[in-house]
């Protein structure tokens, strides 16, 4: 294989982790409409747990708003703007490919 086509490769996967991030971020915010939820019961766990470790240093640099935990937005935010800036029309990583 050609240095070119492990960029490739790497650059597929690289945009499949940021778009299942998304997707959980949307997931974990729909799940905090319901507070009742056991975040640790299965299948929520399989939410909660790559998430919680990106949302707990963001939760000390913005608190919850009014009660209402808005860093999962936040990280929807800086996940999408990462997508975008490598990844998009003319992002780093598609420029170099």
């Amino acid at each position: 294989m050609t240095d070119m086509s492990f960029m490739a490769i790497g650059s597929w996967i690289l945009g499949f982790v940021l778009v299942l991030m998304t997707l959980l971020f949307i997931f974990r915010i729909v799940l905090s409409w319901y507070p009742q939820i056991n975040l640790n019961q299965m299948p929520f766990r399989l939410i909660a747990w790559p998430t919680e470790p990106l949302l707990i240093p963001m939760r000390k640099i913005v608190p919850p708003i009014g009660g209402v935990d808005i860093t999962p937005i936040i990280w929807v935010g800086i996940v999408s703007f990462l997508r975008e800036i490598l990844l998009g029309q003319q992002g780093l990583l598609t420029m170099i490919l």
